[in-house]
């Protein structure tokens, strides 16, 4: 399994447009620049989505290819993570036939979309098996620490193959219902960490409002890897609002570097 990054850039995400910041990349073109410039600030991959010609998000796998394409030409060897997310308009169907169809080297997956319902449970456990004897490696999203505890437990009932995963732990939400604090990590992973001597977990934290910087630091100093971008947050730790991708990517770099935690 390809290990993730310390440090992966969300540049766009499914819901944001260029009236929340005009920075955030749209199309191709614009997705590829920030993709060059955040590999300069020090970001070890990114988390992509793409969108339609309306500017929706999509899953079609035709302008993933692209975009995974031209990323390679301009980065060899960078790490490409592309979504499965829903975003209200697609089901677990749609992520299935994505996942099937493009055979990506890295994709997230969020479990309350994948595994909604006890209905949908079998065809999930064939496509994680499906994506496992493929080589696709699967980051599992988890909004909550009861969604990590159904993950494990999936783990456990064999749901989910395998002694190695990768996890994307999610603290906060878009509409600030759910705030991002640093000192509520250590026991979101409390799980993962118990389960140390029989599963690896390759796991990393994303974090939404005005402490995502200093979320993002503690999760790296209790061993995890940060997601950072304009998916979560278009703010700097001091509350200003970010340049672009890349400022954020540079501020986070410089400062876990200073605390030698990269």
């Amino acid at each position: 399994m390809i290990e993730l990054p310390k440090i992966l850039v969300a540049p766009n995400g499914a819901r944001r447009d260029k009236s929340a910041h005009p920075a955030l990349p749209m199309s191709v073109e614009e997705l590829v620049e920030t993709c060059r410039q955040c590999a300069a600030a020090g970001a070890g991959g990114v988390h992509a989505h793409v969108r339609d010609d309306a500017g929706l998000h999509s899953l079609d796998a035709a302008r993933y290819r692209e975009v995974i394409a031209r990323i390679a030409e301009e980065l060899p060897g960078w790490f490409v993570q592309i979504t499965s997310e829903t975003a209200g308009r697609f089901n677990a169907r749609d992520q299935q036939d994505l996942i099937r169809t493009m055979r990506p080297s890295s994709i997230s997956v969020a479990v309350r979309e994948f595994v909604p319902n006890e209905e949908t449970l079998p065809e999930a456990r064939r496509t994680y098996h499906w994506a496992r004897d493929h080589n696709v490696a699967i980051q599992h999203i988890c909004y909550s620490k009861a969604e990590l505890t159904q993950l494990i437990g999936f783990i456990a009932d064999g749901t989910v193959p395998g002694s190695a995963h990768q996890v994307q732990l999610v603290l906060g939400s878009y509409d600030g219902g759910r705030t991002s604090r640093p000192e509520d990590i250590e026991a979101l992973v409390k799980p993962m960490r118990d389960l140390e001597e029989q599963q690896s977990f390759d796991w990393m934290l994303c974090a939404f409002g005005p402490e995502e910087t200093d979320c993002l630091l503690r999760a790296l100093e209790l061993g995890g890897k940060a997601r950072i971008g304009f998916e979560n947050s278009l703010w700097n730790r001091n509350g200003s609002l970010a340049k672009d991708n890349a400022e954020r990517v540079s501020e986070l770099v410089g400062l876990a570097g200073k605390s030698g935690l990269l």
